[in-house]
């Protein structure tokens, strides 16, 4: 399909991607029309270039350093570079034909007429959205007017939440798409509108839609509002302006009355004067996107509703209602239209937006071939660089799965240093990403659909980075294949997830290594030297800090792994791997699980027994800080003490003190990548075994039933085997 995209920093292009696939509770979309939000859009095309975004946020300065620490300064620096270059979708409101849909979705069918919405869905000829960002469209709605649906309910959100009530003074600042949507609806609500903005023209048409006033933004415009308004000032001030200054901010709260309400729907600094708004008693609003609903995944991608009795406007409903205030005619958009471009012609579209003085308000695309449910077919395979005849003998050929970002920090990158071998292929649930991943790293093709790579005699091996739920599912699949697999931790969630991979492993005979890469960390391979030395068990001690996964995180998600199962298998195998002896049981505790957040089952304190008499304690947190440092394991034997943070310091205690230090990090994983394709070539066994792999989550699994129980578990690798 073809699909607009942002080409590193602001070049706009139209490109061939994969169609996407429709995942549970999401649905797949032909557009007839996109609206392009030039407000949101253009704000990340950046047409002054990189010096000119560094120098208005230096704080993208800070974040690389930080990020160089931690991964050291080639693949750093390569990232970077790959920013000039790499694509993004840009869009998020359309309307079109609904042809595909998951069968977790069961209120709509193909061949509906729906609007749709969403960050990321993008200007394309085929849209893959959540359920709850689609709403249909009245038969006495055209496509035109539909695609307005998801920044109407932006709109419709600010009004929502200013609570105007009849004959209330409203002032609108700011009057691009959003204002302008946001002054009719907030005169429907009753309020009286005056309409704000820098530009004549665009307070003319407010005018004609219905504003009561309008007045000049600027110095005077104090003073005519309280003419305006017998010398109090508004009740409400909507600020739908998009500003890097706090100008419109102090605007507002000289606008407002004592005790009038300041609604913020636009992007602008809010540095409020604290006596001022102190001595106003103003109330403050901040209007979260569509609504109730907005950014919370379990709504807008597991399609979990809110009750309508409790929440009676959520996002999808505000998509709805708009859609009926236009089909009613309240709502009037058609005015708001200055331009329409085939998609073929995108890059003219933002052009106009962006040159100086443009006049231009809504620009639309429309889609020449969006066709029927019936007749679509849809391309989830495109074509990058060709393969030129077939592999040449000995060459092992890769495909990805998954295009996580630790494949294109690590994985990747380690590959295209390992002679004969290459990657055929990326397959990625994003079009867009599997595109990105491709035609950076040289594959032959990407695609959408995981079949593409399994049906391919071309790829001898796979690279599984996708999210932790899908491992199992695609390492059995990939097996049952044919294919050798490197699988990304943890290999498995469940115990019937690693029972059925230890199977599918044994009756393949082909590799599978799971990726627990610091066997192969310079400073972990010293510390296992030392402990092979020791004379009787030993204690480990293993702390790890990783504020990072919180919050709304899909990694932090205890109902997929959490933080445990996704991270802390790590130290299962590590202490696993440094004594050499099978954890036996493991007893834990973790934070109160009864409150959001912290999510309790990601901070624990686990301590592990093992065969050989040594006991390790495991802490793993979430709640820290990010200045603290992050990971730390000492182990101590009969008169020895191993010490090492962070892959960049290490401390060996004897009968003298040696101390080792790296400027950046050596995670090991270009080592652990080559042991994968010699294992392969040799025909000798995995260099981490789906035992390996098992036993780790098997660790993992227990720990949380641990905390559950208030028992000791017992950790018995025969749960798996027999």
């Amino acid at each position: 399909m073809k699909q607009l995209l942002r080409k590193g920093l602001k070049d706009i292009v139209v490109e061939t991607v994969p169609d996407p696939v429709a995942g549970p509770h999401h649905v797949l979309i032909r557009p007839v029309y996109s609206l392009i939000s030039s407000g949101t859009e253009t704000a990340s095309i950046h047409q002054e270039g990189v010096i000119k975004e560094v120098a208005d946020n230096p704080s993208h300065i800070r974040k690389v350093l930080d990020v160089m620490q931690m991964n050291g300064p080639v693949p750093t620096i390569r990232e970077v570079n790959a920013k000039f270059s790499e694509y993004a979708a840009l869009g998020y409101s359309g309307a079109g034909i609904l042809v595909e849909k998951h069968p977790t979705v069961t209120d709509l069918e193909p061949g509906a007429r729906v609007a749709y919405g969403g960050e990321g869905t993008g200007h394309a000829e085929t849209i893959v959205t959540g359920r709850q960002l689609v709403a249909r469209v009245p038969d006495n709605v055209p496509f035109e007017n539909a695609c307005f649906a998801t920044l109407g309910s932006i709109a419709l959100n600010s009004v929502r939440i200013s609570n105007i009530s009849l004959g209330e003074s409203v002032v609108i600042i700011g009057l691009g798409l959003v204002g302008q949507l946001t002054a009719q609806l907030a005169r429907l609500q009753g309020g009286r509108v005056i309409a704000m903005d820098l530009r004549p023209e665009r307070m003319e048409l407010a005018r004609k839609l219905g504003a009561w006033q309008t007045v000049a933004a600027g110095s005077g415009a104090k003073e005519a509002v309280l003419a305006l308004t017998d010398g109090r000032g508004a009740d409400v001030v909507i600020i739908a302006a998009a500003a890097k200054s706090d100008a419109p901010s102090k605007a507002a709260l000289e606008l407002c009355r004592d005790r009038g309400r300041i609604v913020v729907v636009g992007a602008v600094q809010m540095n409020f004067p604290w006596y001022e708004m102190y001595m106003k008693e103003i109330q403050l609003y901040l209007s979260r996107a569509y609504g109730p609903g907005s950014y919370d995944a379990n709504y807008e991608k597991a399609g979990q509703d809110y009750p309508f009795a409790y929440v009676r406007w959520t996002e999808n409903r505000n998509m709805e209602q708009f859609l009926q205030l236009m089909g009613s005619g309240q709502v009037s958009v058609e005015p708001l239209v200055t331009h329409q471009f085939p998609l073929e012609e995108a890059p003219k579209a933002y052009e106009t937006i962006l040159q100086p003085g443009s006049t231009s308000l809504a620009v639309l695309l429309r889609y020449a071939n969006t066709g029927t449910a019936e007749s679509f077919v849809p391309q989830r395979k495109a074509e990058i660089t060709p393969l030129a005849g077939a592999p040449s003998t000995g060459e092992l050929g890769f495909a990805l799965i998954g295009a996580g970002n630790l494949a294109r920090w690590a994985h990747l990158p380690a590959l295209q240093k390992i002679g004969g071998t290459r990657l055929v292929a990326v397959q990625s649930g994003g079009g867009v990403r599997a595109k990105n991943y491709a035609s950076r790293f040289k594959a032959n093709y990407a695609t959408t659909e995981l079949k593409d790579v399994l049906a391919d005699k071309a790829v001898g091996a796979v690279l599984i980075t996708s999210r932790n739920a899908a491992h199992a599912r695609e390492s059995i699949a990939s097996l049952e294949a044919g294919k050798h697999v490197f699988v990304e931790k943890p290999m498995a969630l469940t115990v019937d997830e690693c029972r059925r991979l230890y199977q599918a492993t044994q009756k393949s005979g082909k590799v599978l290594m799971v990726g627990f890469n610091r066997r192969w960390a310079p400073f972990y391979v010293q510390m296992k030297q030392k402990v092979k030395t020791r004379n009787g068990p030993v204690i480990i001690n293993c702390r790890m800090n990783s504020p990072g996964i919180s919050g709304s995180y899909w990694m932090a998600d205890p109902s997929i792994g959490g933080a445990i199962l996704g991270e802390a298998c790590h130290f299962v195998d590590l202490m696993y791997w440094l004594l050499e002896s099978e954890p036996v049981s493991v007893y834990a505790c973790s934070l109160p699980t009864d409150v959001k957040e912290p999510v309790g089952q990601n901070n624990v304190a686990a301590s592990f027994r093992f065969a050989d008499g040594s006991v390790a304690n495991l802490t793993y947190g979430t709640i820290g800080s990010k200045t603290s440092q992050g990971e730390r394991v000492e182990v101590f034997a009969q008169g020895l003490g191993v010490i090492t943070e962070n892959f960049k310091q290490l401390s060996i205690c004897g009968s003298l003190r040696r101390n080792s230090s790296k400027w950046f990090a050596d995670k090991g994983y270009d080592v652990q990548l080559k042991a994968f394709v010699d294992a392969i070539r040799s025909g000798g066994p995995s260099p981490v075994s789906v035992l390996d792999g098992a036993r780790a989550s098997l660790g993992c699994i227990r720990l949380m039933e641990s905390c559950r129980s208030g028992q000791v578990e017992p950790i018995r690798l025969t749960d798996v085997t027999s």
